[in-house]
């Protein structure tokens, strides 16, 4: 190789090394805003089922506990649950969006979720170091619930978020992974919808923000052309969508508890709840920190209308330095550059 060329090779990395810290600089404005800040991720779809793609967010979710995020993980498992019931001979049926779960198949839930994926999400994370612990509802009675009707069997209702370990957790600087099992009174297990469980809790603790990745770019006006993609949506206008679904049917069954979950979590104070394409490499990085996004986003009406007892989980160290603030309550949010 000559030296021309080796110059010119030169050349062409230090753009390319140049152009990577270009990214980096234009993302320091979304770092500032989030270090400190617990962010609640709902992770399923193809996402979980792809080994490649559940690598790719494993690692962005291990960058964002290495930045300074608080990131908390809330997973289903529905494609394995089914699977693992034909191969027993067990029946695989849903109603309104939900699977009927007699005491059956409820054991296959726990199995799936709690002795399967929960522990391989676990491990992958631990890939990278000792970041990760995992949890269903059960545990410390995260979740408690009551049953949704008898013909749905062991479907659960949310009565209770109990976010004591949660928050011990994430002081103790780990990453809590957490099955969408919930216990009941009588101490029966329950299966929960996993996006009702990640706008549940991200309600209750105080998230800055709850990310639900699915197989679908986000919310559509009309989801047989991919230019109507809604990129942000007022809480009034979640509402109203939910009401006008219910009577027309013009929501999947599939998003409607991914909706609900984001009008739970914004309506109690959460400022921002984001539907993903999960099979979009690095969603939740691009997401967060460009200026574009991807996906929709719901926020509050108005930029000033959390509600008065809303407590965001508290920043600490470096977090409560750049935010200025030591303590919770959203105290630099809205004074930083906000992401419309």
């Amino acid at each position: 190789m000559d030296t021309h060329q080796e110059l010119e090779n030169t050349r062409a990395a230090r753009a390319v090394a140049l152009g990577q810290a270009q990214l980096l600089i234009e993302a320091l404005p979304w770092i500032k805003e989030s270090t400190g800040k617990t962010v609640v991720v709902k992770y399923g779809g193809a996402a979980m089922t792809d080994d490649t793609l559940r690598a790719d967010v494993m690692s962005d979710i291990v960058l964002l506990k290495l930045i300074g995020l608080n990131p908390v993980i809330v997973h289903g498992g529905g494609r394995d649950i089914s699977l693992y019931s034909e191969r027993l001979g067990l029946p695989v049926e849903f109603k309104d969006g939900f699977r009927v779960t007699p005491p059956e198949v409820m054991e296959i839930v726990k199995m799936v979720l709690i002795g399967k994926i929960n522990q391989e999400l676990v491990a992958q994370l631990n890939e990278h170091g000792h970041l990760a612990v995992g949890l269903n509802g059960a545990d410390g009675h995260i979740l408690k619930a009551r049953q949704q009707s008898p013909e749905m069997g062991q479907v659960g209702i949310i009565e209770q978020v109990d976010t004591t370990l949660i928050r011990d957790l994430i002081e103790a600087d780990y990453i809590p992974v957490i099955a969408s099992v919930a216990v009941g009174a009588d101490g029966a297990s329950y299966n929960i919808n996993a996006d009702l469980v990640a706008g549940a809790l991200a309600a209750a603790i105080g998230a800055h923000k709850v990310a639900f990745l699915t197989d679908v770019d986000g919310l559509y006006e009309d989801f047989e052309d991919k230019s109507t993609l809604i990129s942000r949506m007022r809480l009034a206008e979640a509402r109203a969508l939910l009401e006008h679904s219910a009577a027309s049917g013009t929501l999947s069954t599939g998003m409607i508890p991914k909706i609900q979950a984001c009008v739970e979590a914004v309506g109690a104070g959460v400022p921002r709840a984001h539907i993903l394409n999960g099979t979009l490499p690095h969603a939740l990085l691009l997401e967060m920190f460009t200026d574009q996004g991807v996906g929709t986003m719901i926020l509050q009406d108005s930029e000033c209308a959390l509600p008065e007892d809303f407590n965001e989980y508290p920043e600490g160290n470096l977090a409560s330095k750049l935010h200025g603030s030591g303590h919770g309550g959203g105290g630099g949010f809205f004074d930083f550059v906000t992401k419309l």
